[in-house]
Order: C-alpha cells, then sequence, then structure tokens
C-alpha cells in the first residue's frame, strides 16, 4: 500500500488544499492529512479546531483520506505513518526555493 503525507497548518483549509488533497489522493492508496502547528506562525484556530475543519471538508472522499495532529519533525510523522511520500503545493517560485532548501 503506498501512503502519503500532505503536512500543513491549515489555518483554514482552502479550496488550494483541497486541489492538493485530490490531486494527492491520486498518487497513492491513502494520504494522511497532517495537521500541525507552525511555531514561526500565530494561527487563528487552535488545533483541535483546524483538525475537525479539514475532516468535515474531507469527510465525503472516502476512506483513503485520514486526518491526523501532529506536532513532531516531519520526517518522524511520515515515518510512524509509514509514508513513502510527501506532498507538496507550490504556488510561486519563491514556495519551490524554499521547499528546495527545506
Amino acid at each position: 500500500m503506498r501512503i502519503g503525507v500532505y503536512p500543513g497548518t491549515f489555518d483554514p483549509i482552502t479550496l488550494g488544499h483541497m486541489d492538493i488533497i485530490r490531486r494527492g489522493m491520486r498518487l497513492v492508496d491513502k494520504l494522511v492529512i497532517g495537521v500541525t502547528t507552525n511555531p514561526s506562525k500565530s494561527p487563528m484556530f487552535a488545533d483541535e479546531e483546524r483538525i475537525a475543519m479539514v475532516r468535515r471538508e474531507t469527510a465525503d472522499l472516502g476512506d483513503g483520506v485520514e486526518v491526523v495532529g501532529f506536532n513532531s519533525l516531519l520526517m518522524k510523522f511520515a515515518e510512524k505513518q509509514g509514508a513513502g511520500v510527501i506532498v507538496r503545493g507550490l504556488r510561486a517560485v519563491a514556495d519551490f526555493e524554499y521547499e528546495y532548501q527545506m
């Protein structure tokens, strides 16, 4: 089974996030959406609220999607989920450069 992780703060979840989720689902058998915190951001919504929002928005996508909160390093989270793929979205060249550095 191919498992992928799509991490983010989802503060709040957007149509762009949903587009990436739908596209990511075509790449893997199971997509784990990891809702996390970013210490450099001040979230508008609490962790539990963001997790609930993502679950509500993805409820109709079937069993191939799971929403999980996490606050560890991404690689530790991906290993724990058994993921072999990390799904990321790029909006501009600056996003690519940021992701490339990571």
